[in-house]
C-alpha cells in the first residue's frame, strides 16, 4: 500500500482537510472554468482548441498544436505523434480523461515548457530505437517531470540548498516566513494535477529549480517570462532524475492548513530524509 493511503482519513482525504489553503491550480485556472469535463463526463475538443489557437500553441518542431480524440490517432509513439503531427491524443470520457484534460491545462499555462519536454522526449525515444530498446535516462527525467513536475522559484540560496538536502525544517519551518518572501511553487505535471483533486498528505512533486533574482519581486518570475526561462533551461545535458527535488506538496506554506503546526512535518513517512549533499 502506498504511504499516502496509509496516512488518509476515511474518505481519502488528509485529516483536517487540505484543499482550503492557496490555489495549487493556480496556473490552470485561467482555463479551467471553460473547459471542465467534470459535471458533462465528456471533454471539448473545441474549448481546448480555441485557447490553443488563442496562445498560439506551437511544438518545437514548428507545427501549430491541437488537442484530437484519441480514438482517432493512428497507433505510434505518443511523443512522436505530437512533435511530427502537432496532434495531442486526448481521452474524451472514461478512465484518462481527467488525466489528458489537465495535459491540455498544463500545455495552455506552459506552452514552451511543454514543447521543450516533447521535443526532448521524442528525440530520445529515436536516439533509444537506434540503438536500444530501453527508454533511456534523459526520455525517463522527461516523462517524471512532465507527469510530477513543479517549479520552483526561489532567490533564497539557503532555502534552495534546504530543498536539495530533503532538509524539511530548515526549508518549511525555520525557513517558513523567508518561504513565503521568496519562493513560489508552480504546478506542472498533469499527473499531478489530477491528484490534486483529492489530495493526500504523502503527495509528492518533483521540482525543477529555478533560481529568481534577489532585487525583484518573486511574483515577477511567473507565467510566460517563467515558461520562457524554464524552457531554456530544460536541455539534455541538464535535464535528469537526480536534478528534480522531491517535494512534498502539502508541506508548501499555504497548501494545506494543517501545516501551520510545525508537529505535521515530524511525520517520517511523508518527510524522509535523504541526500544531505549536491
Amino acid at each position: 500500500m502506498e504511504t499516502g493511503a496509509l496516512i488518509r482519513d476515511a474518505g481519502g482525504r488528509v485529516p483536517g482537510g487540505c484543499g482550503a489553503g492557496e490555489d495549487w491550480f493556480a496556473p490552470f485556472r485561467p482555463s479551467m472554468p471553460s473547459t471542465d469535463p467534470r459535471a458533462a463526463g465528456r471533454t471539448d475538443l473545441e474549448s481546448l482548441n480555441r485557447l490553443a489557437a488563442a496562445r498560439g500553441l506551437r511544438t518545437e518542431s514548428g507545427l501549430p498544436l491541437r488537442f484530437v480524440d484519441a480514438n482517432e490517432v493512428p497507433s505510434a509513439a505518443y511523443e512522436r505523434v505530437i512533435h511530427e503531427r502537432g496532434e495531442v491524443p486526448t481521452r474524451l470520457a472514461g478512465p484518462g480523461m481527467l488525466h489528458d484534460w489537465f495535459n491540455a491545462m498544463a500545455w495552455i499555462a506552459w506552452p514552451r515548457t511543454k514543447a521543450r519536454l516533447n521535443r526532448l522526449q521524442s528525440d530520445a525515444l529515436a536516439a533509444c530505437d537506434e540503438r536500444t530498446s530501453r527508454r533511456g535516462a534523459l526520455r525517463d527525467a522527461a516523462t517524471l517531470f512532465d507527469e510530477s513536475g513543479v517549479l520552483f522559484v526561489c532567490s533564497d540560496p539557503a532555502l534552495v540548498d534546504a530543498l536539495r538536502r530533503f532538509d524539511w525544517r530548515a526549508l518549511f519551518v525555520e525557513g517558513r516566513d523567508r518561504f513565503r518572501a521568496t519562493a513560489r511553487v508552480h504546478l506542472i505535471g498533469h499527473g499531478l494535477g489530477e491528484k490534486l483533486l483529492a489530495p493526500y498528505k504523502a503527495l509528492c512533486a518533483h521540482a525543477w529549480i529555478v533560481g529568481a533574482a534577489p532585487d525583484a519581486p518573486i511574483d515577477a518570475l511567473a507565467g510566460d517570462p517563467l515558461d520562457a526561462a524554464a524552457s531554456a533551461q530544460l536541455q539534455p545535458d541538464t535535464l535528469r532524475a537526480a536534478a528534480l527535488c522531491p517535494l512534498p506538496l502539502l508541506g508548501v506554506p499555504g497548501w494545506c492548513p494543517d501545516n501551520a503546526d510545525p508537529v505535521f512535518y515530524d511525520d517520517a513517512r511523508v518527510f524522509r530524509p535523504g541526500r544531505r549533499s549536491r
